[in-house]
This record gives C-alpha cells, structure tokens and sequence, in this order.
C-alpha cells in the first residue's frame, strides 16, 4: 500500500510498459470473439403528419390555449 501511494507522488521516470502481443491488443480493443452471428437492419422512421393549408401562428395559439383549457376542465 505504502508503495503504492508513494509512487503517485514519485517523480522522474516511469517504468515502461512491456509490449504486447497482436492477439491480446485486439482482445483489449474489441473483446473476445464468439460464434454468434448478429444482423443489424436499418429501420426507417415512420413520417411524422404534417398539416399544411391555412394554419397560421395565431391559429395554432388559439388550438393549444383550447387544449390546454379543456385539460383543467376535466382535471377538476
């Protein structure tokens, strides 16, 4: 313990680090490998509705006031 607690405060030169082989690098990297076969498939988003047309700012204001109001109705 007390070793180890003096050699965070140690300066000057580390101890390099002993080189690894190929397998164990890509061990570390990527994992062990398995059998198991896995197949991804790209789902695409459905699309979200759209209005279009006449729906102004002021419209759409007054549709989320209406809402919101119709909520606290039933919550009382």
């Amino acid at each position: 313990m007390l070793r180890w607690l003096s050699s965070l405060f140690r300066r000057g030169r580390r101890d390099e680090a002993s080189p690894i082989r190929e397998a164990e690098a890509y061990a570390r990297s990527y994992g062990e490998r398995t059998g198991e076969i896995v197949n991804v498939a790209r789902v695409e988003p459905k699309p979200i509705p759209r209005r279009t047309g006449d729906m102004t700012g002021e419209l759409l204001r007054r549709a989320f006031e209406s809402k919101l109001d119709s909520r606290g109705k039933a919550v009382s």
